[in-house]
């Protein structure tokens, strides 16, 4: 599989998936991960644990966006925010890739 720079922002129809220099761990209803790279730790809440659990495997952002809808009382503009936004932090600590070879299963 091959990455794509990480220049610009995600797209709606981006492919994702966490890149293999980090390790997590599900803690109750969050997440902690530790970028190998860096040494860093990030702790993500309950929803962007579900967002995390769903980047496991390459996946689509809209697809991300159309489960958070499904699973959360949240409305459709919000849930695009929130999940552009979480997707634009977890790319810049080098936690997660554009990917161009893969399809969403």
């Amino acid at each position: 599989m091959t990455a794509e720079p990480q220049s610009g922002q995600i797209r709606w129809e981006d492919v994702l998936q966490t890149v293999d220099s980090q390790v997590s761990t599900r803690l109750g209803d969050e997440v902690a991960i530790l970028e190998l790279d860096q040494g860093v730790y990030f702790g993500l809440n309950p929803t962007g644990a579900r967002i995390w659990e769903l980047l496991a495997s390459p996946v689509a952002v809209k697809d991300i966006h159309a489960r958070i809808v499904s699973e959360y009382e949240v409305d459709d503009e919000t849930a695009r925010r929130d999940v552009l936004d979480a997707l634009e932090q977890l790319r810049a600590a080098s936690l997660i890739k554009v990917c161009r070879d893969e399809k969403p299963g």
